[in-house]
């Protein structure tokens, strides 16, 4: 229990009845945009944990993550009661490989991502370091409903201070207000996605980062790999590159 420390709720930000957002103090390790660590609370006698990415660029004193509520889920429920000055354990060593460092070098950065999944790739976006590594980067947000599509303000911003990004909103239950409809697998296939952009052909330069639920993960790097692109690993440079968010 060594690397557990004390964090204290500094903020509690509520998109919707059930997507919600906490901002937490505490002295952990210093992370990598778009690793992850683990938050926990003490429910009965056991400390329940879950692991959980990082939505703050690495140089922001406060931490914060992006969440959904569960219904009767283990922690979930419980963080989503949590007001400010609470504490919540967080773990102290942060983990994960979902980061640029691990990416090759290419001309176009394509970051999919569906659901509270977007939260690495705002990190990532917020420490900045990706202008310098790509010509062009593409975040794609899929979500089931027009509510669902948050950190707007900070996303609109991007957009008007960084001309190489493009973010594409992606609602699969209703019509979109601002971007496309479907889902991301949807959007490859009938050439929206490519049209948004303002693009004939997927660049063969090309990354991809995936980032959301497991059937979201497989069925996109399956397509992507229809297309010839193959996973990007240590020992085998490639253009897929992976996190699945549960």
């Amino acid at each position: 229990m060594t690397n557990w420390v004390i964090g204290k709720v500094v903020e509690v930000n509520w998109w919707t009845p059930s997507l919600f957002s906490l901002k937490v103090a505490a002295d952990i390790q210093d992370f990598t945009a778009g690793q992850f660590t683990k938050l926990a609370l003490d429910i009965g006698d056991k400390r329940v944990a879950r692991a959980y990415s990082f939505v703050n660029s690495p140089s922001d004193p406060l931490l914060e993550f992006y969440l959904i509520e569960v219904e009767d889920g283990a922690l979930s429920a419980k963080l989503a009661q949590l007001n400010e000055g609470d504490d919540v354990w967080v773990y102290s060593k942060p983990s994960g490989y979902f980061t640029i460092d691990e990416v090759p070098q290419a001309d176009t950065l394509w970051m999919l991502s569906t659901g509270t999944a977007i939260g690495p790739f705002l990190s990532i976006v917020s420490d900045g370091k990706l202008w310098k590594q790509f010509k062009r980067v593409v975040l794609v947000h899929g979500v089931r409903l027009n509510t669902d599509l948050c950190y707007q303000d900070q996303i609109r911003a991007t957009e008007k201070l960084f001309k190489q990004f493009t973010y594409i909103p992606l609602v699969s239950r209703e019509k979109s207000d601002v971007g496309l409809n479907g889902r991301v697998t949807d959007i490859i296939k009938n050439g929206e996605l490519l049209s948004f952009c303002n693009l004939s052909a997927m660049p063969k330069d090309s990354h991809f980062m995936l980032c959301g639920n497991p059937e979201m993960v497989k069925d996109t790097t399956l397509l992507l790999q229809q297309l010839g692109f193959k996973k990007h690993r240590r020992v085998e440079t490639g253009h897929i590159t992976i996190e699945q968010y549960w």
